[in-house]
Parts: C-alpha cells; structure tokens; sequence
C-alpha cells in the first residue's frame, strides 16, 4: 500500500475525500481489524495521545466504536457528557473549542444534531476533528465502515449496485454512503416513499423507485434504513402499523419511477 497525502487532518465529511484517498483508508483496515482478533487487543500507535469524545446526541454504537478504539491503539480517551458539562449552561460552541485547546488534546470526536458543527469546531481548533455524525448531513466513519464490509462480501466495489431503502431523506449515514459509493464508480438506487427522499434527488446522479420487489433483483446488497421520526419536522404517516400495512399491500408508495436495474 503506496503512501498518499491526505488534503486535510480532519475528517469532516466524505464530500471531502478523494476516491484515492478513500481507496486508502479501506486498504489500510485489515491491519487494525486483526488487533481486535487477538487475545492481548492492543498496540502502541497512540500512546501518549489524548482523545475527547464531545458527543452533543445520545450515542451507544458511535460512540463506544471510538472508545474502544482510541483504547485499542493505547490513546488516552475521554469522553464528555454534554448533558453534565459547561454546554448546560449557556457554554458557547466557540467556547467549547476554546476550552478543548486549552486542554491540548490531539484529536476531538464529535457528534451534534445540527449540521456543520464539526466544520465550525475544526475552524478553532488545531488539532484533528472527526465527524461521528452531524445532523442530517454525513456520517462519514459510518459509510467508511459500510464500506469495507461491502468490499469483504464482494470483493470489489466498482460497478456493484447497492440498494438504500428507507428514509433516505433523513439518513447522514445514507448521504454519506451515495458520495462514497459514487466516488467509487458504484451504481446506487435508492427506494422508499417520496415524503423520506430528498429534494433534487433527480440531480444526485442515482435511481430512485418505490417498488421494492423489482428494484431488489438487480440489487449486489442492500442497506435497510430506519425511519428516523426525530429529525422530521413533519408527521411523515399517521402511525408506523398503517404505513407497514400499506407498504406490504403496495409494494411501496406508488412514486412514478424506473426501477434500479
């Protein structure tokens, strides 16, 4: 695996990155994947590093995964509960960075419900920002992650198709994942009803429809997507019983579409 100069230190979202450079992190997963095999599940790569994990959302999955592997590579990780800390009262996110600085940690992790956060914290800070997720805008180490696995099961990634279905609208991690798969010459087709599909998705250079059944024959994987209710602003369906009802009895929501081939 050839070195590559990476544009910037942090890893704000995967709009950021180069194919090459996506290319690149994956090549260099499997060395670390083989540290979570062993008996003894540590390295010395980060020792002396401190790393803070700032999450403003409740997070279990995210966060532990960054946890265990600031642990893993011998960092020292800290992880601040935004619920208890100086952000409860009044704390400015300029002021949050201002702190961090001051605390000389090498790496920040962040996760936040409004887009951006990330980006504005990596204009203050000088030390790395990792993107764990910011609103509905990308959550970049997740399509990383959906991307290695993908790259297991198949072998290859250009010219697969992959399947989204759900509340594509919604999903950073579906964001994410379409930049991604695009930059990697993959085909992408997403399915589900027009009120969970972003606007302009005409433009985003992808398939959309709303019959399952047909679109899942010319599928390589498909990605289930959850229904995230806490992000809308709207009520999307009555309640979630009807809408499967429905779902089932209609092989979707009747959006006038081709169907992924």
């Amino acid at each position: 695996m050839n070195p590559i100069d990476f544009r910037g230190r942090d890893l704000l979202g995967i709009e950021d990155l180069t194919a090459d450079e996506i290319r690149y992190i994956l090549d260099a997963v499997p060395p670390f994947k083989e540290i979570s095999e062993r008996d003894i599940k540590k390295v010395p790569t980060l020792r002396g590093k401190t790393i803070i994990n700032l999450f403003f959302e409740p997070s279990t999955r995210t966060r532990t995964s960054f946890e265990i592997a600031g642990k893993r590579l011998s960092a020292d990780v800290i992880n601040i509960s935004v619920a208890t800390s100086s952000v409860s009262k009044g704390e400015t996110l300029r002021d949050t960075a201002e702190n961090l600085h001051a605390m000389q940690a090498d790496a920040l992790v962040v996760r936040h419900s409004a887009a951006g956060v990330p980006h504005l914290l990596a204009r203050f800070l000088p030390s790395p920002v990792i993107n764990a997720g910011d609103g509905a805008h990308e959550h970049p180490t997740q399509a990383l992650l959906d991307l290695y696995t993908l790259q297991e099961k198949l072998g290859t990634l250009a010219g697969h198709t992959v399947l989204l279905v759900g509340d594509i609208a919604a999903s950073r991690v579906a964001r994410s994942n379409i930049l991604a798969m695009q930059k990697l010459d993959m085909h992408v087709c997403v399915c589900g009803p027009r009120t969970m599909l972003p606007m302009g998705i005409e433009q985003m250079g992808i398939e959309y429809t709303s019959d399952f059944d047909d679109a899942i024959q010319g599928a390589d994987a498909v990605m289930m997507l959850r229904i995230q209710r806490e992000r809308h602003g709207e009520v999307l369906f009555p309640s979630p019983q009807p809408f499967r009802a429905e779902t089932i009895a209609r092989n979707g929501c009747g959006v006038p579409s081709p169907a992924c081939s």
